[in-house]
């Protein structure tokens, strides 16, 4: 008798199906990608209108006459384009006066904001990859410099400039220029992390002398700190106004800061004639320089995204 068989019935296999989002399929955010935020979008275009609104008055009131200035809506252009007719006027009022204050300005922001910028590399860079006595004292006294602002040592620069017989000339305000705290910590500070110490022994290691390894080596890394600084002291040299108030008496080592004012000023004056669009188109020809230089210089701040690596 022959044995049972027995046939093995077939497994089946379950299936476990993950549930389908109706939401449909998520998003994934990265660099290229980033996140989308209307909260920060509004906040960001608030704060843009807040910066540009001041600026589109400016532009908008230069090409007002001195009439229509007064009669016309503010945010508005009135009937009669009159920007290159305030342009003409800007330039030849009072015998040419308002070139003389530019070549003033650019006569300080030159020297000034260029030796500043200078010295602030120089300084940064020597206190950042060298070993000396009392460089702690040095880095708490230029903590401390930066603290203070500089309306504070206004009066007490004013006398002792005053004795030196210094007051009323250019140096009055070249002099204090050439000292900026700020610039200098910022130079220290970029110099330690964008110029490897690696980079600088290898080039003593060849034979390299230290100022030829600063100007080969160290300099190239340090040009976006550089332009920084630059940067800095120029807006802060071309906008100065207290320094020159109570240094300079002749309006003919005026920078355009107090140039203007004393043309504001005219209309308080007795038998003074009021000038306010001159004033408004000197502000908007004023401002075109650092427009520019703001546009030409952005350019190195991106090249030191990849200062300071080391190839390994």
């Amino acid at each position: 008798m022959s044995a049972p068989t027995y046939t093995a019935e077939p497994t089946r296999r379950t299936t476990h199906r993950a549930p389908v989002s109706r939401r449909g399929p998520r998003r994934r955010h990265s660099a290229d990608r980033p996140r989308r935020s209307v909260l920060l979008t509004v906040l960001m275009g608030l704060t843009a209108l807040y910066a540009l609104m001041p600026l589109a008055w400016l532009v908008i009131n230069a090409t007002k006459t001195q009439k229509s200035l007064l009669d016309s809506f503010g945010l508005w252009f009135s009937g009669d384009f009159a920007l290159w007719d305030n342009i003409s006027q800007t330039l030849t009022y009072d015998d040419g006066i308002f070139v003389r204050w530019f070549l003033n300005t650019l006569l300080y922001v030159v020297v000034g904001a260029g030796g500043a910028t200078f010295l602030a590399v120089l300084g940064g860079y020597g206190l950042a990859k060298f070993d000396f006595a009392g460089k702690r004292a040095v880095f708490a006294t230029v903590i401390g410099a930066v603290a203070v602002p500089a309306t504070a040592l206004a009066v007490p620069t004013f006398l002792m400039f005053s004795k030196m017989g210094l007051t009323n000339t250019p140096w009055s305000v070249i002099i204090p220029s050439l000292i900026s705290p700020f610039g200098l910590y910022l130079m220290w500070v970029f110099a330690a992390e964008a110029v490897p110490t690696e980079l600088l022994e290898a080039a003593r290691v060849d034979g390299s002398g230290e100022l030829r390894t600063f100007f080969r080596v160290a300099l190239p890394l340090l040009t976006p700190g550089i332009v920084t600084v630059l940067l800095f002291t120029m807006v802060q040299t071309w906008n100065n106004y207290f320094l020159p108030l109570i240094m300079i008496k002749d309006p003919g080592w005026y920078p355009l800061t107090l140039g203007l004012n004393a043309w504001n000023a005219q209309a308080a004056t007795a038998g003074g004639q009021p000038v306010f669009n001159l004033v408004i188109t000197g502000s908007l020809l004023t401002i075109v320089p650092l427009v520019i230089a703001f546009l030409l210089l952005q350019r190195y701040w991106q090249s030191g995204l990849a200062a300071g690596s080391v190839k390994g």
